[in-house]
């Protein structure tokens, strides 16, 4: 009798087993956890991401996005504004660019 084959996130925890520091897989992960509506583990796998040692520039505007979408828009505002600055930081003008836009268009959105 055969095994089922393992989900995607399956797949991404296995690998996250042996690497556990690997921000690609710790992101994909945060992704999927996302799509299950696993909010929680989401978030504190972005989190993680943001404040590792070199912060991990794309999980800012992710965890953003998924902030506005729960209406949380003040933490929202904070995390896209700490993002424009490790995205500067790291040279990353197109990930800046990105976060300031949707910074300017939530403006006083939920004040």
């Amino acid at each position: 009798m055969s095994q089922a084959p393992l989900s995607r996130r399956q797949q991404i925890e296995s690998m996250l087993a042996q690497q556990p520091h690997d921000q690609f897989l710790r992101y994909m992960l945060a992704m999927e956890l996302g799509r299950d509506g696993q909010e929680e583990r989401c978030m504190d796998l972005f989190r993680g991401l943001m404040t590792d040692a070199t912060p991990h520039v794309p999980s800012f505007l992710m965890a953003a996005q998924r902030l506005l979408a729960n209406e949380d828009y003040n933490e929202a505002r904070s995390v896209l504004r700490d993002g424009i600055g490790e995205a500067r930081k790291q040279g990353e003008s197109h990930a800046a660019a990105e976060m300031s836009e949707l910074l300017q268009r939530l403006g006083a959105m939920g004040e």
